[in-house]
């Protein structure tokens, strides 16, 4: 079965990097995908596939199959970021300040030519293949709001699979492990507030500028001090913006960043004790500090040992044993943990690195790029996981 999905899956490959190059040209924040939805829901008119539309607002839920039996569900984001893209490539973004720089073009393309693929194979699918196109995975829990509104139900589904490119690895291979694989995460955002004045005459003034250079000095300690160091976490603060002029003392400093954890609960901690830190921090220094964990908390991805395991067989059939790795966690956050939260499921990394076209940036930099000969690799993964999840779940 496996060399002829992965024959099946390279004739199809022009198709897919079409349905790529198209998609990162109209790169679109989260829960703005609206050409990007379009383009999707077009797809899959022209393949003959039913669909429900909207979702979490522009998310798109596809399925082939009967409805009678198991049920598999595999997931594609959509969303881009707000970066102006630098990639030297002919088919940069047309949008000015945002661009596909996390390979979510990428992974919806790929669900595209599984469900092409899977389309062809329809009389195989014992049972059936939901396809999800979620919305706003970069901050906005659009996995979540995919959830909550019923992706998973009506068929219930079983196991859950996903895929994301990953340059870290060269393309034609595979990597995952069992059990956390991506961090649990959240954003931070920190207002410090002191008393504005002449920088001649610091003794008039609050310096909230040397409390948060404090602050964030003192942050870093929580993970060096108090963390098992076999149990990571990661405080980083990424913004720091005050004041305009070299000689004013301003009123206040406003920081950001981000907190990262293997667990919630380990999250949970760390969010407390940067809320504490920074409040005696700023006190000793006369400031007033206000600090905020805006947006979502994502839990951790944690990956079922028996998805993990269907996955890098098939992986294994697919490329060779040789190129499939055991990862070490991962402290990246991922919405396709809200899915793995209530359904067995295994997200998996797909190599797209290849050093003699420039494919060497990781992702969220300005010149991300991949090696787009993964994309097929991708696509056939996806329909491998979802054939063989449902015979073997039919036999129970």
């Amino acid at each position: 079965m496996m060399k002829a999905i992965l024959a099946e899956a390279a004739t199809t490959r022009d198709w897919i990097v079409d349905l790529r190059r198209r998609l990162h040209r109209i790169p679109e924040l989260g829960y703005q995908e609206t050409k990007t939805s379009q383009l999707v829901r077009d797809t899959l008119d022209q393949l003959e596939v039913s669909y429900t539309h909207p979702h979490a607002e522009t998310g798109v839920l596809a399925q082939l199959g009967d409805g009678d039996g198991p049920c598999v569900a595999l997931r594609a984001d959509m969303d881009a970021l707000p970066i102006e893209e630098e990639a030297d490539i002919e088919f940069r973004s047309e949008h000015q300040g945002r661009m596909h720089a996390c390979g979510h073009d990428c992974h919806t393309a790929m669900l595209l030519g599984a469900v092409r693929l899977l389309k062809q194979r329809e009389s195989e699918i014992r049972g059936s293949v939901k396809f999800i196109f979620q919305p706003a995975e970069e901050g906005g829990a659009g996995g979540r709001r995919m959830r909550d509104e019923g992706a998973l139900k009506e068929p219930d589904v079983a196991r859950v699979f996903g895929l994301h490119v990953w340059p870290q690895l060269d393309v034609g291979s595979f990597g995952s492990r069992t059990g956390v694989f991506l961090a649990a995460s959240s954003f931070l955002q920190m207002n410090v507030r002191g008393r504005g004045g002449h920088a001649a005459m610091p003794h008039l003034a609050i310096d909230p500028v040397s409390a948060a250079a404090k602050i964030v000095t003192e942050l870093q300690t929580i993970v060096s001090r108090e963390l098992d160091p076999l149990n990571s976490g990661v405080v980083s603060m990424t913004s720091i913006h005050g004041g305009e002029a070299s000689n004013v003392i301003p009123e206040e400093v406003r920081l950001r960043g981000t907190v990262r954890a293997l667990s919630m609960e380990r999250l949970v901690y760390i969010q407390q004790r940067v809320t504490e830190i920074a409040a005696t921090v700023g006190s000793a220094h006369r400031c007033q500090v206000d600090t905020e964990f805006p947006g979502n908390d994502y839990p951790p991805t944690v990956n079922d040992e028996e998805c993990w395991t269907i996955a890098r067989g098939l992986a294994e059939q697919l490329v060779g044993g040789g190129r499939v790795t055991e990862l070490e966690p991962v402290m990246g956050g991922e919405d396709f943990a809200f899915y793995a939260e209530e359904v067995p499921g295994c997200f998996v990394a797909l190599g797209v690195r290849n050093e003699s076209q420039g494919a060497t940036y990781s992702v969220h930099h300005p010149k991300f790029k991949v090696d787009e000969d993964a994309l097929p690799l991708g696509s056939a993964l996806h329909v491998a996981f979802a054939l063989q999840s449902l015979d073997d779940l039919a036999q129970r």
